[in-house]
């Protein structure tokens, strides 16, 4: 399976009565793959994973797999201590997902191979492919990357750390590793607005990346993706100024909005996604007026461009 283009990470719709909106969240994941993701990636960061009870979970990762029906893969967030990490590989197989993301073990710190221990242990449970999220306390390091190589069911390496120097590092040496499957492995860029990074990301061997934009915003985040692709900075330069900077500017206002800020975004758009869950909190309405501003700069810039001739220069 190869996971090659922009990655959709739907949210999770919940209602005013506190339970997930299965109607909402097909609707949802019909609009993100009317997009043309590579993948979705369901009950995961950015559709609140770690608020989900496990019979919320089944329902989310079922309505995502009914209504992709096979047409792209669905991927399901899974993480915890190592038997709840499994627990959730388990349920996400039942669901008929396609694929796993294991998201970092809960709380504690451990080294390189410690995390290698625990990647083993959870991919154990199941024999669907799991890509690896690393970030907070989930750092690998080379020699770690490399080992993972021999955990046959290990897709790949989704980075959420955004140290270009060490991302470089781990991609060169799994690739130069002579091991059989070097060549295989996955690398994505799943930092928060990873538009921002994602032409820096790309020249490194990550070319593929997830966007939160792409669930609120899809006509710009798949604008700025088909930019990239073609090489055209003219047109990256200016959906960077124009919306996805400001847009990091807004985010890092509030712990927690990288989360909020899609779900607020969705709302304007007339999607009923309801709230974030605790411990998150929605846009205050300032915020919002803001992001309504930026969402509406964004689109008369991507307009203007639309206009105008494509300008080559970014590396491909």
């Amino acid at each position: 399976m190869r996971l090659h283009g922009l990655l959709s990470f739907p949210l999770t719709p919940f209602t005013a009565g506190d339970t997930v909106d299965a109607g909402v969240l097909a609707e949802h994941v019909g609009r993100q793959i009317a997009a043309g993701p590579a993948a979705l990636f369901v009950a995961c960061g950015t559709g609140e994973f770690t608020a989900l009870g496990m019979d919320e979970y089944r329902t989310v990762v079922r309505t995502a797999v009914r209504e992709a029906g096979g047409r792209l893969p669905v991927f399901a967030g899974a993480g915890g201590g190592p038997r709840a990490a499994r627990e959730f590989a388990l349920a996400a197989r039942e669901a008929g997902a396609d694929g796993l993301l294991l998201l970092p073990p809960y709380l504690v710190a451990a080294p390189p191979a410690g995390l290698v221990r625990h990647i083993a242990y959870v991919a154990a449970a199941t024999a669907l492919p799991m890509v690896v999220y690393q970030r907070a306390n989930a750092v690998l390091d080379p020699a770690a990357a490399v080992a993972l190589l021999d955990v046959p069911t290990v897709l790949g390496i989704k980075d959420g750390r955004g140290d270009v120097d060490a991302m470089t590092r781990l991609v060169t040496t799994v690739r130069a590793s002579g091991h059989p499957r070097a060549g295989e492995m996955v690398f994505l860029n799943g930092l928060p607005t990873a538009e921002v990074t994602a032409v820096a990301y790309r020249a490194i061997g990550v070319p593929s990346y997830s966007s939160a934009a792409l669930s609120f915003v899809p006509d710009l985040a798949v604008a700025f993706h088909q930019a990239v692709e073609r090489g055209d900075e003219a047109a990256c330069r200016t959906l960077l100024s124009e919306f996805f900077l400001p847009l990091v500017a807004l985010r890092e206002q509030v712990p927690g909005y990288a989360v909020a800020l899609p779900k607020a975004g969705a709302r304007l758009g007339g999607l009923a996604v309801g709230a974030v869950r605790p411990p998150l909190v929605d846009l205050s309405a300032e915020h919002t007026e803001q992001l309504a501003a930026l969402i509406r700069d964004g689109r008369a810039a991507l307009r203007r461009l639309r206009t105008a001739p494509v300008t080559p220069g970014v590396a491909a």
